[in-house]
């Protein structure tokens, strides 16, 4: 739910500045907007410092701890992370140069440049020329030798002649005397490496007081809130006032608790004006609050006037990654990860986060025993591991293959021996899944509107989303059409002419309807597209099976030959589900937050245009 806004106004004596603003940090309840923002916006100095600290804190979080813990303070521990990253940097591309450098003298060998000049003192002008191998002999010269085979039959050949000047082929390209030799270009590069590692065993020491870091975060952010509510409010010599924003639930408690800390405050509330933006604040139903950790990756907040969708967030996106990822055993991973790992997640990133990873793997779990379906291993190949001739035959079959064969279709309602009906089941279940998902949509916005008699017009598109859904059917299983077709068509007339007449209710009959033409026919003709595009739920997760199931072939080809290359096998298979886990992660942002953040928020008119509701509070717990 979002919580509803009060636009709040607070006036105090100027003596009592400092006490009010601490009162309302304890409390945590307002969100503070500038009387004027230029002047609020934080010095330069201030906010490079912070910038700073949040670029530490995102360097140590890629780094393992390691050795003692360095005594120093924070802002030491910043300047010194940052100047070695700085390092670093420099290091890398330094090194980057030395390769270049060691590439163009390859053809040297180990010949230091010292060796080169020794001669040229000693009075052996030496020239240097890369040849065709079938030309050496036209190159003359008091001494010609040649040094070293080169790609492509070409020889580097050495020539030296104080008589006269050496003669050579117009093919003959002459090589200048190197100015760095090979050695000496691995011992910096060597010098820079020891460097290197000298940095990055202190910044593992320096990762031991990532806590104090964050810590110095706080106080550095608490303190620029601090300032930019003083900066941000009028002040002068007797009156102290500022406004903001505080639930409209909780601003009645306000003035007392104010009151109760002994202070005397004049305060106004009003409600938002249709043209100004609140922050958004929405409380989540306890059983939907993981989904808040998928919002917190996004960045995403709903418009204060628009409508929170985190309950349908919170069944359809598990949902969706189940069918993206279509593996029990996938699913398994996750649940494990999100149970051994849960305090670790709780404390790095958010207790909600820990709560989702166990949802998704537990939806995925779920999905994976339905379509029978672990590892990559279907009951064909426990079939085919228990020796009889069909999944039939699993039911009578003895072994512990058999018997996983049969738990297996005990629970893969499903699942199909056959492949093209197993994938049209899975294809139906997609289509069904996508139509209820949209017209959800358009049922949440219609009792956002009710009465308003535009709620109509949404209740004409979840009607014509049924019918474009009998469309579909038809066309993909012409042989198990479930809507009528004169249903289907009727479906789709009425909702249009709910669409048209009820989205712009105008007065004006010519008004009414060309704007609800205008502005819906193109949106109609999507419903197509947006409907079919569900299809990748069955697309992707199919794909996520061949590619577990051809490695668990390649895996077998691999190890069955001798129990020696057992480990090979295993290895493969290892390597391969851990690839195909990463994929199904990336679908389920690629496809499955797609399809509730594209498909369904725009038919259920949310356009993320909110900002969150960020209250003045205490951010650094007294005694840390």
């Amino acid at each position: 739910m979002i919580v509803p806004m009060a636009k709040l106004f607070l006036a105090a004596r100027q003596s009592d500045r400092e006490r009010m603003l601490q009162a309302l940090r304890e409390l945590g309840v307002v969100h503070l907007t500038p009387l004027d923002p230029t002047r609020a916006a934080l010095d330069e100095k201030t906010a490079g410092s912070i910038h700073d600290v949040e670029r530490v804190i995102q360097i140590l979080e890629g780094v393992t701890p390691s050795g003692s813990t360095p005594e120093t303070d924070p802002a030491e521990v910043v300047r010194e992370v940052l100047d070695i990253h700085r390092r670093t940097a420099e290091r890398l591309s330094r090194l980057a140069v030395l390769e270049r450098q060691l590439d163009s003298v390859a053809l040297w060998g180990d010949v230091r440049v010292e060796q080169l000049e020794a001669l040229q003192q000693a009075g052996l002008k030496i020239h240097f020329f890369i040849v065709p191998e079938e030309l050496v002999d036209e190159v003359h010269a008091a001494c010609v030798q040649p040094v070293s085979k080169l790609p492509g039959e070409k020889v580097l050949v050495a020539a030296i002649d104080q008589r006269r000047e050496v003669l050579a082929p117009k093919r003959a390209q002459h090589v200048p005397l190197p100015t760095r030799d090979a050695p000496s270009i691995r011992a910096e590069a060597a010098e820079v490496q020891e460097a290197m590692e000298h940095d990055a065993q202190r910044l593992g020491q320096l990762a031991n007081l990532r806590p104090l870091v964050e810590e110095h975060l706080a106080d550095l952010q608490e303190r620029a809130d601090y300032t930019r509510a003083v900066r941000g409010a009028m002040d002068d010599e007797h009156l102290f006032a500022l406004q903001g924003w505080m639930p409209a639930d909780a601003a009645a408690s306000l003035k007392q608790d104010l009151a109760r800390m002994g202070l005397v405050a004049a305060m106004k509330t009003v409600e938002p004006d249709p043209d100004e933006t609140p922050p958004t604040l929405i409380r989540y139903p306890k059983w939907a609050q993981p989904i808040r950790a998928m919002f917190a990756i996004l960045g995403t907040v709903p418009g204060y006037r628009e409508y929170d969708l985190s309950v349908f967030f919170m069944v359809a996106l598990p949902l969706f990654g189940a069918m993206l990822l279509g593996d029990a055993g996938y699913g398994l991973v996750f649940v494990l990860i999100g149970l051994l790992g849960y305090r670790r997640i709780t404390d790095r990133v958010s207790r909600d986060a820990a709560n989702l990873i166990l949802v998704f793997g537990g939806a995925t779990l779920v999905w994976g025993l339905l379509t029978a379906n672990c590892f990559g291993i279907t009951p064909k190949q426990f079939a085919f591991a228990a020796g009889v001739e069909d999944v039939s035959a699993l039911r009578e079959a003895t072994g512990l293959w058999a018997a996983l064969g049969r738990m297996m279709l005990a629970f893969g309602l499903l699942w199909n021996p056959d492949d093209e009906i197993a994938r049209n089941l899975i294809i139906q279940v997609s289509f069904l899944i996508g139509g209820a998902h949209l017209v959800l949509a358009h049922v949440r916005q219609a009792i956002g509107m009710a009465p308003d008699r535009r709620f109509l017009a949404q209740i004409g598109w979840s009607g014509f989303l049924v019918g474009m859904f009998g469309v579909i059917w038809m066309l993909f299983f012409p042989d198990q059409v479930w809507i009528p077709v004169p249903l289907t068509i009727g479906l789709l007339a009425v909702g249009a002419v709910l669409v048209v007449l009820f989205t712009y209710p105008s007065p004006n009959p010519a008004k009414r309807v060309g704007l609800g033409l205008v502005a819906n026919i193109l949106p109609m003709i999507s419903t197509f597209s947006d409907t079919v595009s569900y299809i990748r739920l069955m697309a992707v997760g199919l794909a996520s099976y061949y590619i577990a199931s051809a490695f668990n072939g390649l895996a077998y080809q691999v190890a069955s030959p001798s129990v020696w290359l057992l480990p090979a096998g295993v290895l493969i298979v290892v390597l391969a589900h851990s690839l195909n886990i990463v994929l199904g992660v990336i679908a389920i942002f690629a496809h499955g937050v797609r399809l509730n953040m594209l498909e369904f928020s725009s038919n259920a008119g949310v356009q993320w245009a909110g900002y969150p509701f960020t209250p003045f509070a205490q951010r650094v717990q007294s005694g840390q």
